[in-house]
């Protein structure tokens, strides 16, 4: 138990631990009173920048907005974006340049306007020549395909037993590999 003489001061003791809260309080409401002056004072500075196609106010009167009006935000003049001699951002790079647009003018019909990555190998078969490939289109029309065959972005190199390996041309002006080997299996429901 304390005795009751050292009771002040102990309570003075721990008042005089505590900090004075008046100057923190006068500094922030200093920091509010100079923060809305700036932001009044920009606020005015907008309203003139708007108000520049009237005419300015006679010198010495303050170019203030009447108390009544609200001033509206100013309206900028929005962003617009011009995609010329960009990519399109949407368009997966993971692709770039290695097949031949679709759309890359007129293709001719058959085996020459058919694309690599287009075609289907529904078969192979033995013949005196060599082994021929059965492919199909997208437009389900069907061709046959011998080694040598020209298609419209590369050309058939081998026709093995299960598969045709095409050497496709590379479109991309970034790589030093200007052809690649694609090999198209027979498709497992077509056996």
């Amino acid at each position: 138990m304390i005795p009751m003489f050292l009771v002040p001061i102990a309570v003075s003791v721990v008042l005089a631990q505590v900090p004075n809260p008046t100057p923190a309080i006068n500094a922030a409401r200093d920091a509010k009173a100079s923060t809305e002056a700036a932001q009044q004072k920009n606020t005015e500075a907008l309203a003139a920048g708007q108000q520049s196609d009237q005419k300015p106010p006679p010198p010495g009167t303050a170019a203030t907005p009447a108390p009544d009006k609200a001033v509206p935000p100013p309206q900028g003049a929005g962003y617009t974006y011009d995609p010329v001699g960009r990519r399109d951002p949407f368009v997966s790079l993971a692709g770039r340049g290695g097949d031949v647009a679709a759309n890359a003018g007129a293709r001719p019909p058959g085996v020459p306007g058919l694309l690599v990555s287009e075609v289907t190998v529904k078969g192979v078969f033995q013949s005196k020549g060599g082994r021929i490939a059965l492919v199909q289109s997208p437009d389900n029309r069907t061709y046959i395909l011998k080694a040598g065959d020209k298609v419209f972005d590369g050309s058939v190199k081998t026709v093995t037993q299960d598969a045709v390996v095409f050497s496709q041309d590379v479109n991309d002006p970034l790589s030093l590999v200007k052809q690649r080997e694609v090999r198209k299996a027979i498709r497992p429901e077509a056996r």
